[in-house]
């Protein structure tokens, strides 16, 4: 089955943007291989302001299936991605199930919370960039989830970018444990 995966830039003090949703400062790492990371997945899941911010800055994202859950966009004025404005719980549960590559939660920590409050999210992997911005859009938003992630791996680059792998445990498997 796949997974689903949030791989996300993230600033020291926990920022995937700054309070103007830019990111002009993730220092690109010239040791990291994006092309590498992006081949492991097919689809990218994102919210609204993700995918703005996405057609705003010109980033291509060839081959990939683009998925925007957004109650305010409307498919016909999107036809390069589709579009989910309910059932997003269970759309995600179809995609998990389909053959493929695994699904790259694409930034977005209104989304993440909210994926990980429905135990749909397997892995957490931020990027931390050394760099502390102060305030910003948070990795997560504050909606009282709490998972516990179960660590896999690390990895060091030359100019300070620090790669984290954990997988999260799902809320049934925490109960399992106490």
């Amino acid at each position: 089955m796949r997974r689903l995966r949030y791989q996300v830039a993230c600033s020291l003090d926990g920022y995937i943007a700054d309070p103007n949703g830019g990111f002009d400062w993730i220092i690109p790492e010239p040791a990291f291989d994006f092309n590498a990371l992006l081949a492991q997945f097919d689809t990218l899941l994102m919210g609204r302001k993700t995918y703005e911010t996405i057609i705003r800055s010109g980033v291509e994202l060839p081959d990939k299936r683009i998925i925007v859950a957004s109650r305010s966009f409307r498919q016909e004025d999107h036809p390069e991605a589709e579009i989910i404005h309910d059932r997003l719980k269970e759309r995600v549960h179809e995609l998990l199930e389909q053959p493929g590559k695994d699904v790259w939660l694409y930034g977005g920590g209104e989304l993440l919370s909210q994926l990980l409050a429905w135990d749909l999210v397997d892995t957490v992997e931020p990027a931390i960039i050394p760099i502390l911005l102060g305030d910003g859009v948070p990795m997560l938003a504050k909606n009282g989830v709490h998972r516990r992630l179960n660590f896999v791996r690390q990895q060091t680059y030359p100019r300070g970018m620090v790669l984290l792998e954990y997988e999260v445990q799902k809320e049934r498997d925490q109960r399992t444990e106490m």
